[in-house]
Parts: structure tokens; sequence; C-alpha cells
């Protein structure tokens, strides 16, 4: 999928949302990053569902090229990740924000406050998690 159309998916979904109250750059990033994983996974679940005879998703043709070029198991991720949340979920946030939302590590600490070096160790530990997780 090429990043622009996740991004105009997201936009799309974000417009849409008419009761938010934008308070800063940081609040919004992390909600389009919520944003992004949502669609990524609804389709990742929409391409399983076709393969049992379910409907065809809009995006599903991009998604597919996104997904073999990237040989990621978006749903492997997603349950990952689930767990992570339940043994941290600053944790599993700053996964979010960084892998879904593309949020530097300072946007990342702005986003949840706390400070650079706690998201940069905890950015460390989450992705060795993920990766024992997910092999």
């Amino acid at each position: 999928m090429q990043p622009t159309a996740l991004v105009h998916e997201a936009y799309l979904r974000l417009r849409g949302q008419h009761n938010v109250d934008w308070h800063n750059r940081e609040q919004f990033l992390g909600i389009a990053a919520q944003m992004m994983r949502r669609i990524l996974v609804n389709h990742a679940e929409a391409k399983n569902a076709l393969k049992r005879g379910g409907a065809k998703q809009p995006l599903d043709d991009v998604l597919t090229v996104f997904f073999e070029q990237q040989n990621l198991d978006l749903l492997a991720l997603d349950e990952a990740m689930k767990r992570l949340a339940m043994l941290d979920e600053q944790k599993s946030r700053i996964v979010e924000l960084k892998f879904f939302g593309g949020l530097t590590t300072a946007e990342t600490a702005r986003v949840i406050d706390r400070s650079v070096a706690t998201v940069e160790r905890e950015w460390i530990f989450a992705k060795a998690w993920l990766r024992h997780a997910l092999t």
C-alpha cells in the first residue's frame, strides 16, 4: 500500500469524527496512529474473510500489495500488541504511535507525556518483546 492511500483513508475517517476536541498536534497524531492501526487490522481481517468467501473491501488490492511487500502478518502483530498491552499499556501505545503513526521518539514522548529516554528504553523493550512473541 502506498502510504498516501493509508493516510487518505485515515483522513476520511478522522474527518468524520465530529465530537473530538483537538488540543494539540500530538493528540491528533496519537488518534491518527490508532486510526491507521484499525484500518490495517480491519483490512487484514477482511482479507482473511475473503479467503473464506467473504466480500472484498475497497482497499483490498492496494493493501494486499503492501502486506506482500512487507511480509507482515498484521493480525499476529495486533494480537501480540494486545498481549503486550495487558502486560504494559504504555509499551503497546509506544509501538502504536511509532509503528502505525510514524511518530518520532520525541513526538511519542510528548503524546504520552514521558521523557525521551523513557520512550527509547520502552521502545527497545517492546520491539524485543514483540519479536519474541511473533517468532
